[in-house]
């Protein structure tokens, strides 16, 4: 794959579908374009680019296969337990009726996740979901979910908040009612304003270090003071400082 014919892919993307890629790593970027072309049977970028204009399906699959998509509840439970001590602790001390921006969503394990941890603790709370993925959305907003998706999920948590349906199971209305659901591009939307707590987990280690940063900086203008943001396991914010933020555990960061 040029470096001619990357720019011309890239600059051709931004316009038609309005993703950046140029503020993702270059290299992984590159390889995940190569894998999904290829299904096609584009031999250059240009004919991939002439696919995707006159089909649909494929650009949903194009989209789609550049985010990330989490497909499980409770993934890395340590982050959902210290959630849950967080908005005790810190944020409804202060703030009554939190409002939790959750970032990337994906098929929305993670957003009704944590309305379910609201309706155990009996919270009243506003969990706004967002991703720039429009049928991963779609298939958030419906909450129905493979038996394997729900695999991290004690018996008893499966029948109080999900209704079986054949082999699938649906979110009831109770959690369903804790989140809205909008599509967003991290790297050119406007961010969710006043928010107490943001989760944007396995995102950022996607972008180039530009991108990153104004990423993380964003995210904290849109916090409110004494505000929480969680990362993945493995995004460390070095220079949190410079972004108005100090390091509170591994994966948690809060507004200064």
């Amino acid at each position: 794959m040029s470096e001619l014919n990357f720019e011309f892919f890239n600059d051709w993307v931004e316009k038609k579908l309005g993703i950046q890629l140029n503020s993702y790593k270059q290299k992984q970027m590159q390889r995940r374009i190569g894998n999904i072309m290829h299904t096609t049977g584009a031999k250059t970028l240009e004919e991939y680019a002439q696919i995707l204009t006159r089909d649909k399906a494929a650009r949903d699959a194009f989209v789609e296969h550049l985010t990330i998509n989490v497909t499980e509840f409770y993934r890395n439970k340590e982050i959902f337990e210290s959630f849950e001590e967080t908005v005790k602790q810190i944020i409804l001390p202060k703030y009554k009726l939190p409002k939790i921006w959750s970032a990337a969503c994906s098929i929305g394990a993670e957003p009704y996740t944590l309305a379910m941890i609201l309706d155990q603790n009996q919270i009243k709370g506003k969990i706004v979901a967002t991703d720039i993925d429009k049928v991963i959305l779609d298939k958030a907003k419906a909450g129905t979910y493979k038996l394997a998706e729900l695999k991290n999920l004690a018996p008893k948590v499966l029948e109080r908040y999900f209704t079986k349906q054949d082999n699938l199971y649906e979110i009831k209305p109770q959690i369903k009612k804790y989140v809205t659901f909008k599509r967003h591009d991290l790297l050119k939307d406007s961010y969710e304003p006043n928010c107490h707590i943001i989760v944007c987990r396995n995102v950022t280690i996607y972008f180039n270090s530009d991108a990153r940063d104004e990423v993380y900086q964003k995210f904290s203008d849109v916090l409110m003071p004494g505000g929480i943001l969680f990362t993945g396991a493995t995004e460390t914010i070095s220079n949190c400082e410079q972004f108005g933020l100090k390091k509170v555990d591994s994966f948690i960061y809060q507004k200064i």
